[in-house]
């Protein structure tokens, strides 16, 4: 009897280094995850790859997807639609795999309303401050960007209540060692595993 996998969603406020902790795991030559591919309605880039990089649709076709429920999530920026296609999710998970998504509070929200199984993940700041220092250490907005970053950040803390752990990102090999050990015990769980052996059981 195969396990199904995960569906694991990490979270956090801007800044606090989402992206570089995911780069970071799936950079581990033991890593196992699957990174949940996305959906959009922009025009691919040079050496993008359908099905690889993005799932690539119509804005026709997305809307028909809405419409459908076929979304665990989704929202439009700058002009298109970007979202994560349930069917995807469900069938890698079916086979076995745990598949990793980095994405917004909001965004992790809309997950946890429809897909109340998975396993939520909330990469916090060491403190306000230093989340202010890293957004001012990036360069790349302005003041006023910044100091509404950090507004923002206040009220998505105040939603660490939809989450099912925090890991705190003080140095990125310690918030990624947090997570694998997370995702090991969520695997090891008794509702889990208990299946297989009460499958072994009916055999013998």
């Amino acid at each position: 009897m195969r396990e199904k996998g995960l569906l694991i969603v990490l979270s956090g406020p801007s800044g606090v280094g989402k992206g570089t902790v995911r780069k970071e795991l799936f950079s581990q030559e033991n890593t196992a995850y699957e990174y949940s591919v996305s959906m959009t309605t922009r025009l691919p880039r040079e050496g993008e790859v359908d099905g690889k990089d993005y799932f690539f649709k119509s804005r026709e076709e997305f809307e028909s997807l809405i419409e459908q429920d076929k979304l665990l999530e989704y929202a439009e920026y700058v002009g298109n639609y970007y979202g994560t296609p349930v069917d995807y999710v469900r069938e890698t998970i079916n086979n076995g795999k745990d598949v990793f998504l980095e994405i917004e509070v909001e965004g992790a929200k809309q997950i946890r309303d429809k897909f109340p199984e998975g396993l939520f993940i909330f990469l916090a700041p060491p403190s306000l401050s230093e989340l202010q220092n890293r957004l001012v250490t990036r360069g790349t907005e302005t003041d006023d960007v910044i100091q509404n970053r950090v507004a923002a950040a206040k009220r998505e803390l105040e939603m660490m209540n939809l989450y099912d752990y925090v890991v705190e990102n003080d140095k990125v090999e310690l918030a990624c060692e947090r997570i694998n050990a997370i995702v090991m015990a969520e695997h090891l769980k008794r509702e889990r595993v208990e299946a297989r052996y009460k499958k072994m059981l009916e055999v013998e």
